[in-house]
């Protein structure tokens, strides 16, 4: 396989197509080699429009839901940003290439050590990786973005109270068969504006709050 070319073709023709336009993204999309993040054994698909099992029950995401997280977060050179969900390390490299300053969390240590590993196909990436539980009550920190990669069944304000003033999160709030992707940007000391970007179902954080059901 022609692996740059592959590469370019899924920016082209799937993040795009997905109205993902800003050219510092697509930049950062397209150097940073997606198949060297993908498990061996899936290693054929790491162009594919679709999620890749990487273990413990959890998913790759697509490459345009990817692109949609980048360019949601308005990052900008100066950014410290806080990613929930390590993964493979994918995500972390292309938002280092953005960030001044990249810090990501994954509550399986497998995760965040592969991820260490997989970095090293960016030499000029640089992340903290952290092997923590997003929930539990150590702070999380101020940070500039911040990217939750697994969904939230019930929204929780911790991670938006971790943004500097000005700052920008993304997440995906609801229950299948329908969530909800937003950007939440805190605009005051107490104050946040929530903006609606797309429907999408993706798996839901470890230790998320469940949503209630319906009690007869």
């Amino acid at each position: 396989m022609d692996t740059v070319a592959a590469r370019q073709q899924m920016v082209d023709q799937q993040i795009r197509t997905w109205e993902v336009l800003d050219r510092r993204v697509l930049d950062a999309l397209s150097a940073v080699p997606r198949e060297a993040f993908v498990p061996e054994s899936y290693r054929e698909l790491a162009f594919a429009d679709a999620p890749i099992p990487i273990g413990f029950g959890q998913y790759m995401l697509a490459p345009n839901i990817q692109g949609r997280i980048l360019q949601a977060l308005g990052i900008n050179a100066s950014d410290s940003a806080l990613e929930v969900g390590t993964g493979t390390g994918y995500l972390s490299a292309c938002l280092s290439l953005l960030a001044a300053a990249t810090h990501s969390i994954d509550i399986y240590f497998e995760f965040t050590a592969a991820a260490t590993a997989n970095l090293r196909a960016v030499p000029q990436a640089r992340v903290r990786f952290e092997s923590r539980d997003a929930f539990g009550p150590a702070p999380l920190g101020e940070y500039d973005v911040i990217a939750v990669t697994g969904s939230m069944p019930v929204y929780d304000a911790r991670f938006e109270r971790a943004l500097r003033l000005g700052g920008r999160l993304f997440a995906v709030v609801g229950s299948a068969p329908v969530m909800e992707a937003l950007v939440v940007r805190r605009v005051d000391d107490g104050e946040w504006i929530r903006e609606s970007l797309f429907e999408t179902v993706i798996d839901p954080l470890i230790n998320a709050t469940a949503a209630q059901g319906f009690v007869f």
